[in-house]
């Protein structure tokens, strides 16, 4: 065992690098299992073996070897991809999926619209309704880094998505949600939203 994971080290990293990466994985598998077979079928024939040493004897115990060896490393294969899997599952989050994952159970699978300010507490306007979370709108804009909206008023944030309307109303701007709440767009964010196309 000792022998076949020293020889994987070596083997892994050259079979399943670039100059290979376009090789099918059970190729990989076959390659990798077939070198780190070699070391460890000789090892147990040295150290291990009472019987004479010969060349079908020696085929017969790398057979042998090699069969666990394509068991082990496709199974190391299978984790590895798994692992990676869940590892490009949590990077690749969606930062507003992972912000309604602080709404009840109902909102999560809604449509962000916007955010208010309220006191101590943010109003979430969603496709499915509003609720109502304690949270400061600093922290909340800082979660939502990357996501396809932004702060157009001190006390709101809007997703592109969640605009439907832009109205004027004595010379300010006002964006509408589809529930037909109306949003103010402040002078000192009018330069963002107007980049972001929700303003004329």
């Amino acid at each position: 065992m000792a022998v076949g994971a020293g020889a994987s080290v070596f083997v892994s990293p050259i079979v399943w690098g670039p100059r290979f990466e376009d090789l099918p994985a059970i190729f990989k598998i076959g390659i990798a299992a077939a070198i780190i077979s070699i070391p460890v079928t000789v090892t147990l024939m040295l150290f291990f073996s009472i019987d004479p040493w010969s060349p079908s004897r020696y085929v017969m115990q790398y057979g042998y070897v090699m069969v666990i060896s394509l068991i082990v490393t496709t199974g190391a294969y299978v984790l590895s991809e798994i692992k990676q899997e869940k590892t490009s599952a949590t990077d690749d989050t969606h930062p507003v999926a992972s912000f309604l994952e602080r709404l009840p159970v109902k909102y999560r699978t809604a449509d962000l619209h916007a955010i208010s300010s309220e006191d101590h507490y943010l109003r979430i306007h969603t496709s499915l309704g509003e609720e109502l979370i304690l949270m400061r709108l600093a922290d909340a804009v800082r979660e939502l880094n990357g996501a396809e909206g932004l702060q157009v008023h001190r006390s709101w944030w809007v997703a592109k998505s969640g605009v439907t309307d832009e109205k004027r109303v004595d010379g300010r701007s006002l964006l509408v949600l589809p529930s037909g709440t109306e949003v103010p767009v402040s002078r000192s964010y009018r330069g963002k939203a107007k980049e972001a196309g929700l303003i004329r």
